[in-house]
């Protein structure tokens, strides 16, 4: 028997140009009898009275099932929050490149209906943890689903880090900083960055170095179980930041350590039947064209 979605959440990306299709979703669950909670910046956007609504934490509290209306980035941030509560995410995407919102807003209805009547492929993506260590001190913690970046900010300098992997040296290296990647984000900034797509379901985290001075500093691929620590060489005081995903993590001394693991719980996404993550690759990247 295929799990059932009584209560829905709705989130949207926070624009206008969103309106149209998140009302009809809307109109069509209530229509359907379903509870919809309604994220509450996403709310001004839907055109029709008494919309109940909730933080998005109370969606992961209440709901069994949160479709997100916007592009890659939105999911992203929901998925973030909603992860701890194991509510799976569909994607209806009205960004411009969707490698996770696989929905289109012409068949959204149908799609919708088919996923809540069982037919949909389940993905389990693995989410990253970063830990900011100061002074044998976790001082701060942010999850993130496509990567974690250490860069240079402010400074034109290079910063000079150092990774070991399991406690075990890794490398040194002078660069603009380093990509800590999921195989999500394979498809993100460590694909611009000259990183390897991984495919969802592989088990494992890619460091790609952003523009290392040392040109046979290349992208290395390990286990998702690797404990992932980061520090810095330098002599005199750096201008780095740490960045998850879309949130940032200013005022990194050069004492500090950023300690990366797996994340303890998952991102799931409810795909269409057709789902298909080849198709993607060919059609966003220009593949066989």
């Amino acid at each position: 028997m295929h799990q059932r979605f009584d209560s829905i959440g709705l989130i949207g990306k926070p624009s206008p140009s969103i309106s149209d299709t998140l009302t009809q979703i809307y109109k069509h669950l209530i229509g359907r009898n379903f509870q919809v909670l309604v994220e509450t910046h996403s709310s001004q956007y839907i055109t029709c009275e008494s919309v109940e609504t909730s933080e998005i934490r109370e969606i992961g509290k209440h709901c069994g099932l949160a479709v997100t209306v916007g592009g890659d980035g939105t999911l992203l941030s929901a998925g973030r929050n909603l992860a701890p509560f194991n509510v799976p995410v569909v994607g209806v995407n009205l960004g411009r490149l969707g490698f996770l919102v696989d929905i289109s807003p012409e068949e959204v209805l149908a799609r919708l209906d088919d996923i809540l009547a069982g037919h949909f492929v389940t993905e389990e993506r693995i989410i990253l943890k970063a830990r900011l260590i100061r002074d044998g001190r976790v001082i701060h913690e942010q999850s993130a689903v496509n990567e974690v970046v250490i860069h240079r900010w402010i400074s034109p300098s290079m910063i000079e880090i150092v990774t070991h992997i399991d406690q075990v040296f890794l490398n040194s290296q002078r660069s603009d900083g380093l990509i800590v990647s999921t195989p999500t984000g394979s498809t993100a900034y460590a694909l611009s960055g000259g990183g390897p797509i991984l495919h969802p379901a592989l088990g494992c985290i890619v460091l790609v170095p952003i523009n290392p001075h040392t040109l046979t500093n290349r992208p290395i691929v390990v286990n998702d179980s690797s404990v992932v620590e980061i520090g810095f060489s330098q002599t005199a005081e750096i201008n780095a930041q740490v960045t998850c995903d879309d949130i940032s993590i200013p005022d990194v001394l050069i004492s500090d350590r950023i300690q990366i693991v797996k994340d303890e719980h998952l991102l799931r996404i409810l795909h269409p039947m057709d789902y298909d993550f080849f198709n993607i690759l060919r059609a966003k990247l220009n593949w066989s064209s």
